[in-house]
């Protein structure tokens, strides 16, 4: 199965380490954050996995859940947490899922439908297993980004792509290169300068297609 923008995830029921989940159920009406890794008790993965226990706070402000995906069983996702709160200096409470049956990978399409894991497998098994997914409230994919194993992501871009996503989707809006909260947006196309005068006020016209506003207030 292939996985598009807008496309609505699949609703699997996951073993976590937390119990037996279904991923719309889980979801709700927030917005979620799957993000996959290859195994458990590797050094990237590790890290990463301590930088979002330490952004906790964030994702509850942007009525955000988060989950992990590692290609590994309950049980060793239980004892891995030990290091990842070393690491992280921080509590891991969101759940992971235990997907070393591949469910999920082959479902987001991160692995061929076909692949499977070998006896005394490493990493590079199931290296593509290193994706993040945000989904909105609709159960629909609004992003997704793979990394290789060696390039550990960056959360404070994860929570700038969630940001942006939240107010196009609720402003009906675009957003920049390089956009922040608080930035000027895009206007849409569609949207003629009559009644963007009328919505944003004063508005900049960089080009006849391109033109910036301040969010109001």
């Amino acid at each position: 199965m292939s996985l598009r923008i807008n496309d609505t995830i699949p609703d699997l029921t996951v073993e976590t380490d937390q119990g037996s989940l279904s991923l719309h159920e889980w979801i709700d009406d927030d917005w979620a954050i799957l993000f996959s890794h290859p195994k458990d008790f590797t050094p990237v993965c590790t890290t990463e996995f301590g930088a979002v226990a330490q952004l906790a706070g964030e994702w509850k402000k942007r009525g955000t859940k988060v989950m992990g995906v590692s290609v590994d069983s309950a049980e060793d996702h239980k004892k891995w947490k030990n290091d990842i709160e070393a690491v992280g200096g921080a509590k891991a409470e969101f759940p992971i899922v235990a997907d070393d049956g591949l469910q999920v990978a082959k479902a987001f399409d991160m692995l061929p439908a076909e692949a499977y894991l070998p006896d005394g497998r490493t990493p590079a098994d199931s290296a593509t297993v290193r994706s993040v997914f945000i989904i909105g409230p609709d159960k629909q994919l609004k992003l997704s980004m793979t990394y290789p194993m060696t390039v550990g992501r960056n959360f404070n871009e994860i929570l700038r792509a969630l940001d942006a996503l939240q107010t196009s989707s609720k402003n009906a809006v675009a957003t920049p290169a390089n956009w922040q909260p608080g930035d000027d947006i895009i206007i849409p196309t569609a949207v003629n300068d009559a009644d963007a005068k009328a919505k944003y006020g004063d508005f900049e016209t960089l080009t006849p297609y391109l033109r910036k506003a301040k969010l109001p207030n």
